[in-house]
């Protein structure tokens, strides 16, 4: 029977020998730079098939995520001044989730009970460890704005800070700025109530885009 990991010792292998002399020339050129895009087109097709339902289709795209953390894990063990492989990056997740869950690992924080409690925690004790100023920073400006709001949100909840006033539905929006303010009190309205409003607008999206297609097809 196959062992845990063996399945991840293959894929190590099979790297290894793509990026070898006499493997595959087109994966023997890349970069960590040059397959950044392929990155991000892994993890939103991952994201596609987690909101499809398709468990098949899901399957196939955590492997093609997991092959770029592969990739970019061999193309790191080749660097000649600090070289490291995909044992190391394990074992650095494996350091940081026990570090960043006291309260599982090290009897410590036991007022630390709920699922919301946790989530706050983790950021803090990130902030602190990286040496941030705030919990704002560190959140990639390239993400969607609708799901950084909903981070910035998510790490502020322990902050008793006031979202902007952005008085009645779409009352007084009349700039950029105004119509800004009430995205973000609506991004925080679903949070309340357990929706994930990119989820939402990607799903609003397509029914629109069905809505379109009725139209032309009509």
């Amino acid at each position: 029977m196959p062992e845990p990991g063996d399945g991840l010792s293959e894929l190590v292998a099979v790297m290894d020998r793509l990026r070898s002399p006499g493997g595959c020339p087109w994966d023997a050129r890349q970069t960590h730079r040059s397959l950044a895009e392929y990155l991000l087109e892994e993890a939103y097709e991952t994201v596609e098939a987690i909101e499809s339902g398709d468990r098949d289709d899901l399957r196939e795209e955590l492997g093609d995520l997991l092959l770029q953390v592969a990739f970019h894990a061999r193309i790191a063990e080749e660097d000649p001044d600090d070289p490291w492989d995909i044992d190391d990056v394990a074992r650095g997740i494996v350091a940081k989730l026990v570090r960043r869950h006291p309260h599982v690992f090290a009897g410590d924080a036991p007022d630390v009970t709920t699922a919301e409690q946790v989530e706050s925690r983790w950021h803090q004790l990130k902030a602190r460890e990286k040496g941030r100023a705030s919990v704002t920073e560190g959140i990639p400006d390239a993400l969607p704005a609708l799901l950084r709001a909903s981070k910035m949100l998510a790490r502020s909840e322990h902050l008793d800070v006031a979202l902007p006033d952005a008085g009645e539905p779409l009352a007084g929006v009349t700039t950029e700025g105004s119509f800004g303010d009430l995205l973000l009190v609506l991004v925080a309205a679903g949070r309340a109530r357990g929706w994930d409003a990119e989820a939402a607008l990607r799903d609003a999206v397509r029914r629109q885009a069905t809505r379109i297609r009725d139209a032309e097809e009509g």
